[in-house]
């Protein structure tokens, strides 16, 4: 049973469509998290940078999924907004190694929180502080620091050291999900 199985029993959803956003900084790994969250028969072998955003269909037994991965290339950032309506979860990932772009990635995540179609909405967001393979990268609990996580009073959220290409730490998001 894959992350968004356990995300529709969260959400209580039975037979429905939900609209997940990926959003983070361009390189950080969204593209491939949610490989490796779609079933083992549908992943992809080569992940390339995603150039505005894509979406993923792909159905569980109780579900049909639609993720929007966005890019986070800066000059399509502004493009995430028109997709905050749908969105019903969002999974925002932090490249843990680029200590240069946190500032920025805080920005962003500042940005969406305080965006009208999400202020006032109580939307689960997932936390995956990436790329902990990386001899550069910092703990969860110093991106969470760094990112001022605490402050999210409002919503529930959840942050985990996460490596996408091995899929480690990608349980511990999915077990919170259906806590």
């Amino acid at each position: 049973m894959g992350l968004f199985d356990k995300l529709a029993g969260w959400l209580g959803l039975k037979k429905k469509e939900v609209h997940v956003l990926c959003l983070g900084l361009d390189n950080s790994g969204k593209t491939t998290i949610i490989n490796k969250l779609k079933p083992s028969n549908a992943q992809s072998q080569d992940i390339v940078p995603t150039i505005g955003f894509s979406i993923e269909k792909f159905k569980t037994s109780s579900l049909s999924f639609t993720v929007f991965d966005m890019s986070g290339q800066g000059r399509y950032r502004n493009l995430w907004e028109h997709y905050y309506k749908e969105g019903q979860a969002i999974i925002f990932v932090i490249d843990s190694s680029d200590k240069l772009r946190m500032v920025v990635a805080k920005e962003e995540l500042d940005t969406l929180l305080n965006h009208p179609d999400i202020k006032h909405r109580r939307l689960p967001i997932l936390f995956f502080a990436n790329k902990m393979d990386l001899r550069d990268a910092i703990s969860s609990v110093k991106v969470s620091q760094l990112l001022s996580l605490e402050n999210i009073k409002d919503k529930p959220w959840h942050i985990c050291a996460s490596d996408a290409l091995k899929g480690e730490g990608l349980q511990e998001g999915v077990d919170w999900l259906q806590g």
